[in-house]
This record gives C-alpha cells, sequence and structure tokens, in this order.
C-alpha cells in the first residue's frame, strides 16, 4: 500500500483529509510546509512507500510551484495533486506534470482523483 504525504499548514483542513483519505487509502501522512515535505522524502524508507504527494498552492516556505520543482528533482515520476483557491491557476506549474483542482471541491472528487493517481503511479512503476 502507497503512502500519501499531505503538505498542509492548516490543522483543521490537512486533519479532515488526512482522516478521509485514511479511512479509503490507509496510510496518509501530513508535514506542515514543504521543507518537512523534503526531508522526509530523504529518507528511503519512507520514500520507497511514497505514491502521491497533496500539496496546496500557496505552501510555507518555498512555496507550492518551488516545492514542486525541487521535489521532481528528487522523484521526477511521483504525482502530485495541488490544491489551489478559487482564483489560482495551474499555469505556474507549467513546467512540471501535476493534477491541479481548484477548491472548493468535493471529497469525492478528492477520492476519485487520488485512487486514479495512485492507481496511474502503481502502473507506472510495475
Amino acid at each position: 500500500m502507497a503512502t500519501i504525504l499531505v503538505v498542509d499548514d492548516d490543522p483543521m483542513q490537512a486533519s479532515l483529509m488526512v482522516s478521509d483519505l485514511g479511512r479509503r487509502f490507509g496510510d496518509v501522512r501530513r508535514v506542515a510546509d514543504a521543507a518537512e515535505a523534503l526531508c522526509l522524502i530523504e529518507q528511503p524508507d519512507f520514500a520507497n512507500k511514497l505514491g502521491l504527494v497533496i500539496s496546496g498552492h500557496q505552501t510555507p516556505g518555498i512555496g507550492g510551484p518551488a516545492f514542486v520543482s525541487e521535489l521532481r528533482t528528487r522523484m521526477p515520476y511521483l504525482p502530485v495533486l495541488v490544491l489551489g483557491a478559487a482564483k489560482e491557476t495551474p499555469a505556474d506549474y507549467s513546467r512540471e506534470k501535476v493534477a491541479f483542482m481548484t477548491k472548493p471541491y468535493t471529497s469525492e472528487l478528492m477520492v476519485t482523483l487520488t485512487r486514479q493517481m495512485l492507481a496511474d503511479h502503481k502502473e507506472a512503476v510495475a
């Protein structure tokens, strides 16, 4: 079973997402910022199980686009789902292959997209 990493500095929003995804997919970890996420993926045991990263566009520290770019240097084929606010667009990620979902979104949409991204990743590494 793949691990999902949620990068979100909002404790309430992150808790709901981790709880909802955890019930359906099992291993979901949350970190508060991009720096903490990058430190985690430097650990081989964690990185080898990682199947998806879900991050906000506005992350504390280096910001969403820079975080995804740095993540890609370490794990180029890892699926990334970026959650943007209503007026944000995926234009900042034109060089990176990411899924971009604008808030508000339903829990079912999040689950469906997560399931598809995990399945695609599993097929790609098989």
